[in-house]
């Protein structure tokens, strides 16, 4: 029986490993991951029994509110407890097991040996194939939407262990914690917890599979999902007509100000957008760009009083894991871009420790600077960040300063991309 596997050593033991090494933030009953253990040794035969016996009962999720990339509006996560993150882990295990194998090709969210950077070369590949109209498809607020009821339906065709089944159930329904009190879950699937991601998959495996017998082609990644087509009228044709299928056979609504037929140049993908020529190549959009901006400045803010060399180190992971992301990208323009602005952003900061007049004209002396070009640029009256992008800042802390306090260069970990592909 299905239960059975869940709650076997072996799988267990792996979603031990897999909870710890993902650490977490406490749920409701603030047990830290460090705590699990000890809790295990005294209360799992307990919780087994109750689980082999479907008697268990999830606690509420811990209810974080995170803001959404860009800063429009609040994205809301579910926190579940440690204890409850490691059942639903281990049930995925096995639940993954059964589902990923008959999921489609075009599916590319939440699975092992599947990327997000597959999906962005498939679309490419797609444009670059004639299908040069884009239905950007954006299902309105669809985690707090999901209907449990339809969702069960689809984990039922595969799953009959009715323990499973109600346990399932339960992580939907289990609340959400506010202020002290329980919210009950009447629909929706809280983002946080590890199972949510491959519930997801499961409902919208039936929109894959009505595209698929259709003909279109497309990438779907968790909810964002792109079919490609050879024109606009055809694009709103499979635009009128999915969005009638989601509402009649999932329940779910396609959010009309987001969704778009459109020149997939035009649009994003992933954190990707593409130039418009016949064999289209890949480029960062401007929102992904604007996106790095902002995490940036929040760490610039708090740099003003603090040595320079610390800032570059707080940057420097942001900087590699961003980079690492759009590596596909084949045009450098954004990585440039980027580059000089953050070393502007670093000589305002420079600017502003400065202070005093005769402080900065001391400082673009011992930099190199002639002192009648030093006293002059110190008194030009100027702000900061217009000193920042001036001759004198750019010659007193040229690039190759800021490369022997380790700032990670976008545009040459760009290059070396490029040519080790």
């Amino acid at each position: 029986m299905m239960m059975e596997e869940v709650v076997e050593s072996k799988n267990l033991m792996k979603a031990y490993r897999r909870v710890v090494r993902n650490k977490g933030a406490a749920g409701v009953d603030e047990m830290t991951v460090e705590e699990l253990k000890p809790y295990l040794k005294a209360e799992w035969p307990k919780i087994k029994e109750q689980l082999l016996e479907g008697r268990y009962k999830p606690q509420p999720v811990r209810r974080v509110e995170i803001p959404k990339p860009g800063g429009k509006g609040i994205r809301m996560l579910g926190i579940p407890t440690v204890v409850d993150r490691l059942i639903q882990q281990a049930l995925l295990q096995v639940l993954d097991s059964i589902f990923d194998p008959g999921f489609s090709e075009s599916s590319y969210g939440f699975r092992a040996g599947r990327s997000a950077h597959q999906a962005v070369l498939k679309a490419q590949e797609y444009v670059g194939s004639s299908k040069r109209w884009m239905v950007d498809l954006d299902i309105e607020k669809f985690f707090d939407r999901v209907n449990h009821d339809v969702l069960m339906a689809r984990v039922a065709r595969k799953v009959k262990d009715k323990r499973v089944l109600r346990l399932i159930r339960r992580y939907l329904q289990a609340g959400i914690m506010v202020s002290g009190l329980v919210e009950p879950a009447r629909e929706g699937t809280p983002q946080g917890g590890p199972l949510s991601p491959l519930l997801s998959n499961i409902l919208l495996d039936e929109l894959d599979k009505e595209l698929e017998s259709r003909g279109h082609v497309f990438c779907r990644y968790a909810d964002d999902c792109n079919i490609y087509v050879a024109s606009r009228r055809a694009g709103e044709r499979v635009m009128e007509s999915v969005s009638q299928f989601l509402e009649k056979r999932l329940r779910l609504k396609l959010n009309k100000d987001k969704s778009s037929v459109d020149r997939p140049w035009k649009r994003k993908f992933l954190g990707y957008s593409m130039t418009p020529e016949k064999k289209p190549r890949l480029k960062v959009a401007p929102e992904s760009e604007a996106r790095l901006k902002v995490k940036l400045k929040a760490i610039f803010k708090r740099g003003r009083g603090r040595n320079l060399k610390r800032v570059i180190e707080e940057m420097k992971i942001l900087l590699i894991g961003w980079s690492n992301y759009f590596k596909l990208a084949e045009v450098k323009a954004a990585f440039e871009r980027l580059d000089e602005w953050i070393r502007r952003r670093l000589r305002c900061i420079r600017w502003r420790q400065w202070k005093r007049t005769y402080t900065r004209a001391k400082n673009l002396m011992k930099r190199g600077l002639p002192k009648d070009r030093a006293l002059k640029s110190a008194m030009n009256g100027r702000g900061p960040w217009w000193n920042a992008g001036a001759s004198h800042m750019n010659q007193a802390l040229p690039n190759h300063y800021f490369d022997r306090l380790g700032l990670v260069s976008l545009l040459n970990r760009h290059l070396r991309f490029v040519r080790s592909s």
